[in-house]
């Protein structure tokens, strides 16, 4: 995002800006929301079962986007105990990416609706960029935070879909190998090399399967 800003792209900087915000928020809140669903009311209680971005943007994380491309929100607590089912953390983790999943499909739709049903509100240029970015930066979100590596929300859900003889040694070896696996897929991303090309290439081609009006 940095160029953006180097480059003199103000508008586009505020735009993409606001759609990492914007994005962030619904998929803590979805994260959040999941867990008061299954009985889990640790976010609640936290003040995390809202749409506020103060309260699940993390200040380090935001800059971190803004200067290098990667960065984080503030993790909902979850109290996995206290889920009522044994695919609760599972549930728990996808309701991030899903959240990432309508909101693309919202955009991608609108953004195709504009001229399909003649909505002239969405036609100018800041519209279609803006749904362009908020399609775009949700597919690359739900993507990225579905690789079972780490931190990310995908590491519970392999261990819901992993059968119980491989579970174990899955999180055995995440938990002493995910995170720093993670976080030199990140440092070689900074320095040039395109690992995570192939996550822009599937949300280029996704976005193309979830627009209804081709």
């Amino acid at each position: 995002m940095l160029p953006l800003l180097t480059n003199g792209h103000y508008a586009i900087f505020a735009i993409v800006l606001f759609v990492i915000i914007f994005s962030l928020t619904l998929h803590e809140f979805g994260h959040a929301y999941s867990a008061k669903l299954l009985g889990d009311d640790t976010a609640a209680k936290m003040g995390r079962l809202n749409l506020n971005p103060i309260n699940h943007i993390d200040p380090v994380g935001l800059l971190a986007v803004i200067l290098i491309g990667f960065g984080y929100a503030k993790p909902v607590p979850v109290t996995h105990r206290k889920l009522k089912t044994t695919w609760g953390s599972a549930a728990v983790a996808a309701a991030g990416p899903l959240m990432n999943f309508l909101i693309a499909l919202i955009a991608v739709n609108l953004q195709a609706a504009a001229w399909y049903l003649d909505i002239t509100s969405l036609q100018s240029q800041v519209a279609q960029t803006s749904l362009s970015f908020l399609a775009m930066i949700n597919i690359l979100l739900m993507l990225f935070n579905l690789l079972p590596i780490g931190p990310l929300d995908g590491h519970y859900v392999m261990e819901w879909l992993l059968p119980r003889k491989y579970k174990y040694q899955y999180t055995q070896f995440n938990a002493k190998y995910g995170t720093m696996f993670f976080l030199a897929l990140i440092a070689l991303s900074i320095l040039g090399v395109p690992i995570f090309s192939f996550l822009w290439k599937a949300a280029q081609t996704m976005s193309g399967w979830i627009n209804f009006f081709v």
